[in-house]
């Protein structure tokens, strides 16, 4: 499987980048990871979130090969248990098991580059600094191959 994970944001904190680190080096070379970060794009005084937001997704788009299938993550999308999430990705991986997931900046993902997803996934209901969502999204990429290995780190 190829990972690949699309981020839009400002300077990452040191122990954000140990933590998420830590998990990306767990993964087996196997499931071959790429990482993408474009930094968030600065309002001018005058400038409307949906122009902010639009430029951003075009950066996006840029980045995501053809080959992929691409997955936001987005306040809207679906809440999965980690056995729902495992078996949905298991699913889509049959299809293409190149996946792009994208987290948005600040103000979120374009209408247009949602549209171009095969799924829409929320971590949580909750709201998360962007630094604390990617350690998330990490470790939950480490625990489905946990889980599809039968590593004890997922109690079953």
């Amino acid at each position: 499987m190829h990972i690949h994970l699309i981020t839009v944001s400002s300077k990452q904190k040191k122990w954000e980048k140990l933590a998420f680190d830590d998990y990306k080096a767990r993964l087996p070379s196997k499931w071959r990871f790429q990482i993408d970060e474009i930094s968030t794009i600065r309002r001018k005084k005058n400038e409307s979130t949906s122009n902010v937001v639009k430029e951003e997704s075009k950066k996006i788009l840029t980045k995501i090969k053809s080959n992929e299938s691409i997955i936001v993550l987005d306040e809207e999308g679906e809440n999965f248990t980690t056995k729902e999430l495992y078996l949905r990705l298991q699913l889509l991986s049959t299809v293409n098991s190149n996946l792009c997931f994208v987290i948005g900046g600040p103000d979120g993902i374009s209408e247009e580059l949602k549209q171009k997803s095969s799924m829409k996934w929320s971590l949580t209901n909750l709201t998360l600094p962007h630094g604390l969502a990617k350690i998330v999204f990490i470790e939950q990429i480490y625990r489905l191959w946990t889980l599809e290995s039968h590593h004890p780190y997922h109690r079953y």
